[in-house]
């Protein structure tokens, strides 16, 4: 009887040991779930704030693992006898700063505080807590296993955490949350091992640090949960300081923010915070970028517009009835969506991305190029600025030369080439990238659009496409007889010797954030 007591009460302990050592690694790997969203959450905004993905990506990744180096480190100094209430009072705090990381990012961009600094503290804060966590667990699983077996089981399920965390972050939370409420999703998510080990562990924390942590954890929870239900309030109030005029539609795609705006008869798009056009100016940026071409070609059938998601560059050619098809690639197809059903934009681009000559494709541009066999009389290239390597790609000496081969030998290519007064020297280089392709000849030109300013094109062809034939479509701004005036430049923005930008030396990205490093 003695024996059947005693193998029973051993079972009873083996088992609760056994739930106890589930329970943690369970924490492990929801803590390395949270702790890799964080990360890239707070990149992200950066990097939709302040332009330049790389730096962003590259500052994030570097202060966090310092910092998590730094936690690492302070661990030691952790008391073993309250070791689980100093870890859940550890995971609140982290559940408190991750949730909120993105929240106060947008607060501090909204309201002109220091964003960079807030994104390097905040960083800096979370890595620490996160640097506490496989220390501490790894500490609190040591009764369960030998150190060889704790080792491995704590970092291979806390690696498998971020595995699952860096392929959902990009193909689900964020196209369907967005930013901001994932960073209060995921505080919540770490918010729930704190209430499980409190819940489970109880007995093993002394009644006073019970009552501060139960405190505590209802308060945090208050917080981002308030914060959660309130997401889209607090949003378009913060949105409302960035952006000037009343927001009408706001969205996050997998490839970027989309927010427009209107002020009377002003009607703004933006992508990443960035202005694409204003309706009181846009017809001078589309026609400067359309028709000087179209008149130089003067019987092209065959278009293809690489980016132009909102349906003006098309609405332009459109005019055109000699024109056959119109092939427009755009990777986001929230853009031409929005485009084609927003009665803002509708009525701005006249319908053209429903007109049956149009083709939309949802594709990298790059890769389209790449890959197709189509030749195309006209190639217009109305991509965003090069801010990013990922778009500086696409004003890369290779695309250039890709773009070349989608040309018949009379084919003309025209791209937007950013500002020659505001980024020169990423202007510059951009024609010579174009001669460097390849192209005979080149004609870099440029006009004022008041909400841009002093903006530039590239245009470049094999043979000599400086003979224009007359319009025969309606403009608002751009005439023949004034076409000349388009390419001259005055001395403070004439050519510069700037270098060529390839896809290992992505120059151009450097001479635009340095060009506009000033202006923003």
């Amino acid at each position: 009887m003695v024996v059947l007591v005693f193998v029973h009460e051993a079972a009873r302990v083996v088992s609760k040991s056994i739930r106890e050592s589930h329970i943690l690694l369970f924490s492990i790997f929801v803590a390395g779930l949270c702790s890799i969203i964080y990360e890239l959450l707070i990149a992200t905004t950066g990097a939709y704030f302040l332009g330049d993905s790389i730096t962003q990506f590259s500052l994030t990744i570097g202060v966090y693992m310092a910092a998590m180096g730094i936690g690492s480190y302070f661990s030691r100094f952790v008391p073993d006898k309250p070791l689980l209430a100093y870890f859940i009072g550890f995971e609140l705090a982290l559940a408190l700063l991750g949730g909120l990381s993105v929240p106060l990012l947008y607060f501090s961009y909204a309201y002109g505080l220091p964003l960079q600094a807030i994104s390097i503290l905040l960083t800096t804060l979370i890595g620490i807590l996160i640097g506490l966590e496989i220390p501490l667990l790894s500490r609190l699983m040591e009764k369960h296993y030998a150190l060889k077996a704790n080792l491995a089981n704590v970092l291979s399920i806390d690696y498998f955490g971020a595995l699952l965390a860096t392929l959902l972050f990009p193909f689900l939370f964020l196209p369907w949350l967005g930013v901001f409420k994932t960073a209060l999703s995921f505080g919540l998510m770490n918010l729930s091992i704190a209430l499980l080990l409190l819940w489970y562990f109880i007995d093993h924390i002394s009644p006073n640090r019970r009552k501060v942590l139960r405190l505590t954890l209802v308060l945090v929870s208050l917080i981002l949960v308030l914060c959660l239900f309130a997401s889209k309030q607090l949003t378009y109030l913060w949105q409302s300081q960035i952006y000037d005029d009343r927001v009408v539609h706001s969205e996050q795609t997998p490839y970027q923010q989309i927010v427009l705006t209107r002020h009377k008869d002003d009607i703004r798009l933006y992508l990443n915070g960035g202005l694409q056009f204003s309706s009181i100016d846009e017809y001078r940026y589309h026609e400067a970028l359309i028709h000087p071409a179209m008149v130089r070609h003067g019987n092209a059938k065959r278009i293809l517009i690489l980016g132009g998601g909102d349906g003006l560059a098309a609405r332009e050619l459109l005019k055109y009835p000699q024109l056959e098809s119109i092939t427009l690639v755009d990777l986001d197809p929230a853009v031409a969506r929005l485009a084609q059903t927003n009665h803002n934009l509708t009525t701005l681009n006249k319908h053209s991305l429903s007109d049956p000559k149009v083709t939309i494709i949802h594709q990298d541009a790059y890769v389209f190029v790449e890959q197709s066999e189509q030749l195309f009389d006209i190639i217009f290239i109305d991509l965003p600025d090069p801010k990013a390597i990922n778009l500086a790609r696409l004003y890369s000496q290779q695309f250039y030369q890709l773009v070349k081969t989608r040309l018949p030998n009379n084919g003309i290519v025209v791209t937007q080439a950013t500002s020659p007064f505001f980024a020169k020297q990423a202007f510059w280089s951009i024609n010579n990238t174009l001669s460097a392709a390849g192209f005979a000849h080149t004609l870099p030109y440029h006009l004022n659009v008041p909400s841009f300013g002093e903006w530039g094109f590239v245009m470049a062809c094999n043979l000599i496409c400086s003979n224009h034939q007359l319009l025969p479509v309606n403009t608002r701004y751009y005439r023949p007889e004034n076409d000349a005036q388009l390419f001259i430049f005055t001395p403070d923005i004439s050519a510069n010797n700037e270098k060529v930008s390839t896809l290992d030396e992505p120059n151009v990205l450097h001479y635009y954030l340095h060009g506009w490093k000033y202006w923003n």
